[in-house]
């Protein structure tokens, strides 16, 4: 038998989510003009910093980008920005909204339920638009995160945009194998594993499974990982026809395809058989390299991750042994292979494995970047024009033009000066509602 909430507590979680969203939320009138007076506005796609600049907003997107501070018509609404610096809605390409990191994980997985999940969900949705990132392509979950994205596009939660893959795709025991360590007599439920799949029709299934299910792309685990209890975080877990499978299947489904690799050889299968990005890319060679640039594939470091990982790691009890010594290894190296792959001319998007380290520090990816050598602006147009591309809303995000989402962000300070500026967000406005404005 299902047992039942009273009406009274469902209701009452109803209204708070409400009252949450509508005290966050400050919307024009309908056909209202916002003007937002911009005393520093980067437009990432050339590259420049203008000053003294307008911001048309009609509704939910742009309609006009000019020099100097326009007069107002009456009815228009006008936001002053002339002491801070604008950009558009900042793009992060790898989060885990369903989850944060801490202590024992692995026993979450047999206390946290999924009510509970899809509530903390809420939470550091808030947290991550907030923080200025408009959009996110999460990258994997229980599936809550399909939830998640429709209550967030319904109006219903406070959130990004986002886009997201479901559940992970993996091999039997592989990083992405949600009972990987379990002893025997501890079975997940069959929706929980319908994404581990063995074989080219396994995988085949497993891709048409995500679809049916709402999933805006695919996500697989290419490699071993850090934070699973599998020896080995570097080796292949799919061959070369599960990995073609996949790909044309997801190909034919119009999704894009997200492939976690640590290891050069689990990156070179999956470039060759068409992945849209490789994500973390830690042990990337030579050749590897060559094959990012001969087919055009992204590559999502997630610096951070590499970085809090390890960081964790020296925690005692904070990770069980086998991952410690994996996050120990792997995780200071993520910064040096950035360097190697941004200098060599790779296609590279902002991306951070937010909910490996706590939601809402997604901008110290910035610190990190400028630190191993690439300029300020670059990283941000990272996080806007390329993120954009990669996740394929370029019509809709990464700059600020008209006939796009009024995504609009300013921070305090100048980042092209003080890069520590990108963690100091005044103002948050998503399809012309402004969220934050200190």
């Amino acid at each position: 038998m299902t047992r039942l909430l009273p009406i009274t507590t469902l209701l009452g979680a109803c209204l708070a989510l409400f009252l949450s969203s509508a005290s966050l939320a400050q919307s024009p009138a309908p056909g209202a003009k916002t003007i937002l007076y911009c005393g520093r506005l980067i437009d990432p796609k050339s590259g420049q910093v203008l000053t003294e600049m307008s911001v048309m907003v009609t509704g939910t997107t742009v309609t006009a980008v000019q020099k100097g501070y326009a007069p107002a018509a009456a009815g228009d609404k006008t936001i002053d920005l002339k002491n801070r610096t604008v950009m558009p809605g900042l793009i992060d390409s790898h989060v885990h909204l369903e989850h944060q990191t801490s202590p024992n994980a692995q026993l979450r997985e047999f206390t946290v339920g999924t009510a509970e999940t899809a509530f903390e969900s809420t939470v550091y949705a808030r947290t991550t638009l907030m923080a200025g990132f408009t959009t996110v392509r999460d990258v994997g979950g229980t599936g809550v995160n399909i939830a998640l994205r429709n209550a967030i596009r319904k109006g219903i939660v406070v959130g990004p945009h986002v886009l997201t893959a479901g559940k992970i795709i993996s091999s039997t025991g592989g990083h992405g194998d949600p009972t990987h360590g379990y002893r025997d007599g501890l079975y997940a439920e069959p929706s929980f594993t319908e994404t581990v799949a063995d074989g080219k029709d396994a995988c085949i299934k497993a891709v048409r499974q995500m679809y049916k299910e709402g999933a805006d792309l695919i996500k697989i685990t290419a490699s071993g990982g850090v934070l699973s209890l599998e020896k080995d975080g570097t080796g292949a877990q799919f061959s070369d026809e599960e990995l073609k499978a996949i790909v044309a299947t997801a190909r034919d489904y119009g999704m894009p395809v997200a492939a976690h690799a640590h290891g050069a050889e689990a990156m070179k299968r999956a470039i060759r058989a068409g992945v849209t990005s490789i994500e973390h890319g830690t042990y990337m060679d030579d050749e590897a390299i060559g094959l990012f640039k001969q087919y055009g594939t992204w590559y999502v470091p997630t610096i951070i991750a590499g970085k809090s990982v390890a960081d964790s790691a020296k925690k005692p009890g904070y990770y069980p042994a086998v991952i410690a010594g994996k996050a120990i290894a792997i995780g200071p190296v993520i910064q040096g292979t950035f360097a190697k792959a941004y200098k060599a001319g790779v296609k590279i998007a902002f991306g951070t494995d937010a909910g490996v380290y706590a939601h809402g520090k997604n901008w110290m990816e910035f610190i990190y970047m400028t630190e191993a050598g690439m300029p300020a602006l670059e990283a941000i147009k990272c996080a806007t024009v390329n993120a954009s591309e990669l996740l394929g809303i370029s019509d809709k995000a990464g700059t600020l033009e008209p006939g796009k989402w009024a995504d609009v962000i300013a921070v305090e300070g100048d980042p092209t000066k003080d890069i520590h500026a990108m963690g100091q967000v005044r103002f948050v406005m998503k399809e012309g509602v402004v969220y934050r404005n200190e």
